[in-house]
């Protein structure tokens, strides 16, 4: 039997702080480089982007409801993405979570569905403490609030791409987001189902910080990792 890697036992936690999309884009697609080189342990990024509509690689321009006028009135650029999905909103009060994981390792399958379910389960796990009831709705990607039809909500939104196995992109998680930039789209394409926010639900702010806390806690649990080793994006880039 293979010995276990011991590199795969720690995960990088960097945190990127306030970033564009392209220039989060460059960083991971930089780290995913090295971890599919064997260079570098499996990474997870966690970044507020600026006001920003992604346009995932199967999305229609059906689903952007809003005129380029308006959108540079409102400060919101509008992105080309080459991760799965349909059309989504990142802006601040939103935590976004970039894994880049080799699916090879031991810990876990070369299976991009059972990767999709482990995240919605860290999501699902991690906005539990704050009092908040989150699952799955058949058919559908992404984390929900309610299990009926006309009233579920989603809470989190995930989009992927895979490469030689090793994961970019994940997943965007409504914290204190401004709800009113979704009005510019049709989220994900799905006309029928409304989207919410941590604050939406609980009725006050969310601890940003807080939430990144439990977000990192039930990925070890759910991932499997048993240390976390945490850097600053400009760190990392400088090689400190």
């Amino acid at each position: 039997m293979a010995s276990r890697n011991p590199m795969s036992k720690e995960i990088l936690l960097i945190d990127a702080g306030v970033t564009g999309y392209a220039e989060c884009r460059d960083l991971q697609t930089s780290i995913a480089q090295q971890v599919t080189a064997g260079g570098r342990n499996d990474a997870l990024i966690f970044t507020e982007h600026t006001p920003t509509i992604t346009l995932g690689r199967t999305a229609s321009l059906l689903n952007l409801l809003a005129s380029q006028e308006a959108l540079a009135n409102l400060g919101v650029a509008v992105v080309e993405s080459d991760r799965g999905g349909d059309i989504t909103f990142h802006g601040p009060g939103q935590i976004v979570g970039y894994p880049i994981i080799n699916l090879r390792n031991d810990r876990h399958s070369c299976d991009i569905h059972k990767y999709l379910r482990h995240l919605e389960e860290v999501i699902i796990l991690g906005i539990h403490p704050f009092g908040l009831q989150a699952g799955r709705v058949p058919g559908l990607t992404g984390v929900w609030i309610d299990n009926t039809h006309q009233s579920t909500r989603k809470i989190a939104a995930l989009g992927l791409k895979v490469s030689k196995w090793v994961t970019q992109h994940g997943f965007a998680l409504n914290v204190n987001t401004d709800m009113d930039f979704f009005k510019l789209i049709i989220p994900c394409g799905i006309s029928d189902h409304g989207v919410t926010s941590m604050c939406s639900e609980l009725g006050v702010q969310v601890s940003i910080d807080d939430v990144r806390a439990s977000l990192v806690k039930s990925f070890q649990l759910v991932f499997g990792y048993d240390t976390v080793k945490i850097v600053h994006a400009a760190d990392l880039m400088s090689g400190k």
